[in-house]
């Protein structure tokens, strides 16, 4: 009886982590992608994404929002939750890349709020989804031991590249406005 109680709590512990991570991160991407919540949406952002250094804008602002939206949205349903996790871990990591140059605590801009959303999301990827899940459901068929792997290998490749070329763009853009003055 007890093994039962305790496998209980651990999956309404998941289902609430699922839904208030998968939550925060849909509303996110969905102000980048839709100006929900009061985002600029897809112009504004790529246009803020360019800024940044995330070239090309529009296929940056859309890359993040898809990553945040539909990660969040896939983790808060229990659904392919690996892929889910992994990401809205790599649309976290360009925002770290964005918020390091601040510091460490998100008071003074820096990179502690995106850090710990894309911990939390990649956690609960690999952790699984729990009984009260879409994946529970479907038999676990999208929440396989190579699924985890592959997810988050592509993510973190990807968000290496996508970090890599931001950081080669920010010279760029630094000599630029020396240009204009």
């Amino acid at each position: 009886m007890a093994a039962t109680a305790s496998f209980n709590r651990r999956d309404l512990g998941l289902l609430t982590l699922r839904l208030g991570t998968g939550a925060v991160l849909a509303a996110h991407g969905t102000q980048k992608l839709l100006g929900w919540f009061g985002g600029g949406g897809i112009e504004a952002t790529a246009a803020a994404m360019e800024s940044m250094g995330f070239k090309p804008g529009r296929q940056s602002a859309i890359a993040a929002g898809l990553g945040e939206a539909g990660g969040g949205a896939l983790l808060a349903l229990g659904l392919a939750t690996p892929v889910a996790g992994a990401a809205a871990a790599g649309a976290m990591a360009g925002a770290v890349s964005v918020h390091a140059p601040a510091g460490f605590f998100a008071q003074s801009g820096g990179f502690e709020y995106p850090a710990f959303l894309g911990f939390t999301a990649a956690g609960i990827g690999v952790a699984g989804a729990g009984r009260y899940s879409l994946d529970h459901v479907t038999g676990h068929r999208l929440d396989q031991p190579w699924v985890v792997a592959v997810a988050f290998l592509g993510s973190a490749l990807a968000a290496a590249v996508v970090v890599s070329r931001r950081a080669k763009n920010l010279p760029a853009a630094d000599d630029e406005i020396e240009d204009e003055q």
